[in-house]
């Protein structure tokens, strides 16, 4: 309990120098590849030089460590925790395409790319074929398409790993959980620096392996794209940008050679593994690290706290989902692994808004009730935005008679009728009556019966029906089967996390987490809560607990199938978990405070309920009981 004079810190206060600090891992690891990089770029000259920090080849890794950090910097800015929730690939592009988000991925790819391919490019010796100008003579200089092809591939690469990073959505941080575990507590060391660090070195083959497969996959694309669609474009920008430099030829036509060499086709594709190394193994090191347990040297991040279960209430009351999550994860951490701060929590009575368990409770009820606010929501049309009440408006008294609206010309002598004034007398009937018979010829009428007629039985010999809307359906079928109907799948397991987890964003460890610290506070509270505070909360707990998990099991079994989805795989891991969980809750509480039902004021509609949600078997019998039942009824 702390004195209302202490100040509480933010959550924030503890999880942000904890990134920063795993940042800072990940950056060691670039700079340690960039490094390596430099000396193998070096031209060893002397041997000193080669491979000194403070020279040349120091300069040279600053420049690569700086192109590969350029993507954990987009990472710091954009990472979120769990999915995009969507039904469709196609309906999350129509959510985030227009995003600035967006265009500061593929900007920042590209940079890095280009940055990272003109150190490489000033790295290689004047004969390599690839300087950026040639000299024919003393003053006939050339522009080189080789260094200009080179470079635009590097722009391509980056254009394509940016489209990958948004569509893989890499950004995506998935946090873990605190499991109840059996037996003592053992301490956990599978977030350590150093096994983290042996979990990063296995993951070198894959890495490799994705950065070969990306630039085979991005020197197609740079070998049909270039020559159609850019060559000219970029000849044309690269002569502007070196002539106010270099005495090159007024004309801008395009060179008849092909712009690739044997050798050139080399340096290109060791640069492009060599980038996608840093590229990938960054984006990897970085989600390794970020999603390290809370704690700091095995102890909870609020622990250093004057008010360390203030500072646990600060987080999980936050307005982001990410130090939400966070929070609620070092809660069940905290329910799990240590005695001390489940006391302290107990024994917080006397806060202003009420007692910490009382808070803690309310919280991760609240978070699972949610589950019932999406489930409700999903499907439902957004509710219109009520326009502003109109103001009423004083009407005018009229001072003089209103115009007249009769024709002009009255006295005329009447027209006679010719074609077009027919025609612009139907025309006009129909565009103020459309609601009146067809005004067409019977010829036209019959052209037209005839066209449906044709449609209709080229319809029945394809499909077997008159169904018009059965036709389009097995057209779109044939096309969703296909690679190209990919994005316009609504599948299953997209669909139901949609559902379950809500948007923009979902992350099932919130839940899971929540439902876990619940159950072990609830059960450790049995030998530590000495007040007797949490046994008020315990019927209201397992009434919670197993309304969610009924509703969230019929649902998942009464969800559909969308037609789009060719594959119809019903299965959703995401939800299956949060079910687990929900589920291992309440067999612990059914253990733990069974026999106290009744003290507890939990009917045995109640129990029996919450047996059939968690799937625990009901209680046998004892054989005393079965014994003195047949004597009784002797």
């Amino acid at each position: 309990m702390a004195p209302a004079s202490v100040r509480r810190p933010p959550y924030k206060d503890f999880l942000q120098p904890a990134l920063h600090r795993r940042f800072s891992t990940t950056a060691l690891i670039l700079l340690a590849i960039a490094y390596v990089y430099a000396i193998g770029l070096a031209r060893w000259n002397s041997f000193l030089w080669s491979w000194f920090p403070i020279g040349p080849t120091g300069i040279r890794a600053a420049f690569l460590w700086f192109s590969g950090s350029l993507i954990l910097i987009l990472r710091i800015a954009q990472y979120h925790p769990g999915y995009r929730t969507s039904d469709s690939a196609y309906d999350t592009f129509l959510k985030h395409y227009r995003n600035f988000s967006t265009l500061e991925t593929i900007v920042t790819y590209v940079f890095s790319a280009w940055l990272f391919a003109q150190v490489y490019l000033f790295s290689r010796p004047k004969d390599s074929g690839l300087e950026w100008v040639t000299y024919l003579s003393y003053d006939r200089q050339r522009l080189n398409e080789k260094a200009v092809a080179f470079t635009t591939h590097f722009a391509i690469l980056g254009a394509y790993m940016a489209i990958r990073h948004l569509y893989l959505d890499t950004d995506r941080l998935l946090l873990g959980v605190a499991k109840p575990s059996e037996g003592p507590v053992q301490k956990n060391n599978s977030s350590d620096v150093g096994t983290l660090m042996k979990k990063f070195w296995g993951e070198m083959p894959t890495i490799f392996s994705q950065s070969l497969h990306e630039t085979v996959a991005s020197a197609i694309l740079t070998f049909i794209i270039y020559p159609l669609f850019l060559r000219k474009a970029v000849w044309r920008l690269s002569l502007f940008f070196f002539r106010p430099f270099f005495n090159l030829p007024k004309t801008n036509y395009v060179p008849y050679s092909w712009p690739v060499s044997f050798s050139s086709l080399i340096s290109m594709v060791l640069a492009s593994i060599m980038l996608l190394i840093v590229w990938i193994a960054g984006n990897t090191a970085f989600t390794m690290f970020m999603v390290k347990e809370p704690t700091k040297d095995q102890r909870p991040f609020t622990s250093g706290s004057k008010d360390p279960n203030g500072s646990l209430l600060n987080g999980l009351k936050h307005k982001k989902l990410f130090y939400r999550c966070f929070a609620m994860w070092e809660l069940a951490l905290i329910a799990r692994d240590f005695p001390e701060r489940r006391k302290a929590i107990y024994e917080d009575i006397d806060r202003k808004d009420g007692p910490a368990w009382s808070q803690v409770c309310s919280i991760c009820l609240d978070v699972l009730k949610s589950l019932e606010t999406n489930i409700g929501n999903y499907g439902k049309a957004p509710e219109p935005v009520s326009a502003p009440v109109a103001q009423p408006v004083e009407e005018k008294v009229r001072t003089a008679p209103p115009l007249k609206e009769d024709p002009i010309y009255l006295g005329g002598p009447a027209r006679r009728r010719n074609f077009r004034s027919e025609v612009e007398k139907v025309v006009t009937q129909v565009a103020v009556a459309p609601g009146q018979e067809s005004h067409l010829s019977p010829f036209a009428k019959r052209i037209v019966d005839a066209a449906k007629h044709q449609l209709l039985e080229v319809q029945k010999a394809a499909t077997g029906t008159d169904d018009t809307a059965s036709l389009v359906r097995s057209w779109a079928l044939k096309g969703l089967r296909k690679w190209v109907g990919i994005p316009f799948r609504q599948e299953y397991r997209r669909r139901i996390t949609h559902a379950v987890l809500g948007g923009p964003y979902g992350e099932p460890s919130l839940y899971i987490n929540a439902a876990y610290a619940l159950s072990m506070l609830t059960s450790h509270s049995l030998q530590e809560d000495k007040y007797g505070n949490v046994q008020r909360d315990i019927a209201t707990i397992i009434r919670t607990l197993t309304n969610v998990t009924k509703k969230l099991e019929r649902f998942k079994e009464g969800f559909e199938i969308h037609w789009t989805d060719v594959e119809a795989i019903k299965e959703c891991p995401e939800v299956d978990a949060i079910l687990e969980a929900l589920r291992e809750a309440l067999s612990t509480l059914i253990v733990e405070f069974g026999p106290y039902a009744r003290d507890l004021r939990l009917t045995l509609t109640d129990m029996r309920l919450a047996r059939e949600a968690a799937n625990f078997p009901e209680p046998q019998p004892k054989m005393d009981d079965l014994l003195d039942l047949s004597q009784w009824k002797r």
